[in-house]
């Protein structure tokens, strides 16, 4: 056994630090950067291990398991919990452990280093009617008066909304308050302020 398993199945207490699972457990190194610390490894389970390399076998009931895990006090262990909720955001219930997670601004960069949706050429990007990139909690302003269905009133252009959410599986929508209603605008009626 290799010193950096030994200090791995000591700090887990010989256990998949992503699971709790006993058996099958191997050593995964963090990508892009690992240099096979303890810094940068974690001790996983052969089905865990599986799942974070082949996407296509992503069970989204294994990953429960990260409402736990995802609160380790070691750092790679943070890491890969953030890229598995990352990439099963769109089930709902990772959304809001992600929400809950903190990661400084060096480890989300690494968290965000093999950025694997953008590998698939599907990652979503809102853009405002002048094409600058719109991000969850900017602030835009309507470029044109909006008649809001459902709500019986005209949301008037230049009015500004605060703290806007994207609509994660559509590039041309995104979610804000307005007259205290929250509502859908299209991209492409708004423009991004500081």
């Amino acid at each position: 056994m290799s010193v950096l398993e030994k200090r791995l199945k000591d700090r887990s207490g010989n256990k998949c630090e992503l699971c709790g699972y006993e058996h099958e457990l191997q050593i995964y190194q963090v990508p892009p950067t690992s240099e096979g610390t303890e810094e940068d490894s974690i001790l996983a389970c052969k089905t865990c291990v599986e799942q974070i390399e082949d996407p296509e076998k992503v069970e989204p009931n294994h990953w429960r398991c990260l409402n736990e895990s995802m609160w380790s006090e070691h750092l790679p262990v943070q890491i890969v919990a953030w890229r598995m909720l990352n990439r099963l955001r769109s089930e709902g219930w990772p959304q809001d452990l992600l929400d809950m997670m903190y990661l400084d601004e060096e480890a989300l960069a690494w968290a965000k280093s093999t950025e694997e949706t953008e590998d698939e050429g599907e990652k979503i990007i809102h853009k405002d009617s002048n094409g600058n990139i719109l991000a969850d909690g900017d602030s835009v302003v309507l470029i044109k008066d909006l008649d809001v269905k459902g709500a019986n009133f005209t949301a008037k252009r230049g009015t500004p909304v605060h703290r806007i959410s994207l609509v994660w599986d559509n590039a041309e929508q995104i979610e804000g308050r307005v007259e205290g209603q929250q509502i859908v605008i299209l991209t492409q009626y708004v423009k991004k302020t500081k």
